[in-house]
């Protein structure tokens, strides 16, 4: 049976950019599993860190709870989330404990500073998590690289606001109730994402982001990823595979 990791910052940042995808292929009888690297510690106007890492851990893992997933963070804290061996370490041993075919991670270009250091780092860690030399915790050893994707940033715009354009969509008209739902799981994330990043409607943000992304790909709504393809990393297209009619091709 297909595993398939997603791995992202924050709690909720995978509810915004990929949870459509995911309750699809747990639909399919998938194994699914969810991390974040982080708590999102900081991401509160009322609770101090400690608080709000135990508010959002609980969200995390109820969104989870809502396609079969299991949920685990790597307590990295917000904004502490770095290129380096210890960051690495850990994210290798999620990945490990994880024993994903398939892994779906953060953007390399983005508007946050931790997804980025997210994507270089599970990059990195999926390379990791097959060398018998590179210890970390009690997980094993992978037989081998797993398949990697990046999801869309946020918005589907790099730093400078230049677009990036993904490989591939996935239609999750089917599975926008639950993407909806899990979102929902992250009640605290409202006043925050109001307050830091003036989106009054966190849930019309991500339904108005994923049917944008859905018109580029000629349907209502989507999600969209790139896979990572260099040497030594898988070249072949499983996860495309296992979409079926839910596979979307940019329009020309």
């Amino acid at each position: 049976m297909t595993t398939i990791l997603a791995i992202h910052a924050h709690p909720d940042d995978i509810e915004t950019l990929g949870a459509g995808t995911m309750a699809l292929l747990a639909a399919q009888g998938r194994t699914v599993k969810i991390v974040t690297v982080t708590a999102g510690d900081c991401g509160s106007n009322e609770t101090d860190p400690v608080q709000t890492a135990k508010i959002r851990r609980a969200e995390a893992a109820a969104a989870a709870a809502l396609i079969g997933a299991d949920y685990r963070c790597a307590d990295i804290p917000d904004l502490s989330v770095f290129n380096d061996d210890p960051c690495r370490r850990r994210v290798t041993e999620m990945i490990r404990w994880a024993a994903p075919d398939i892994v779906l991670t953060a953007s390399p270009a983005d508007y946050h500073p931790d997804h980025e250091a997210v994507s270089v780092l599970v990059r990195d860690a999926c390379f990791a998590a097959s060398v018998p030399n590179y210890r970390t915790g009690d997980a094993a050893v992978l037989a081998g690289i797993p398949h990697l994707y990046f999801m869309d940033p946020i918005g589907g715009r790099d730093r400078e606001g230049v677009r990036v354009v993904p490989d591939f969509g996935v239609d999750v008209a089917a599975h926008f109730a639950t993407k909806q739902a899990m979102l929902a799981a992250h009640k605290s994330q409202d006043s925050w994402v109001s307050k830091q990043h003036d989106i009054s409607d966190h849930q019309a943000s991500m339904e108005a982001w994923t049917r944008r992304r859905g018109r580029d790909f000629g349907v209502p709504l989507a999600e969209g990823f790139r896979q990572y393809r260099h040497h030594p990393y898988p070249r072949t297209p499983l996860l495309q595979e296992l979409l079926g009619d839910a596979l979307v091709s940019p329009l020309a």
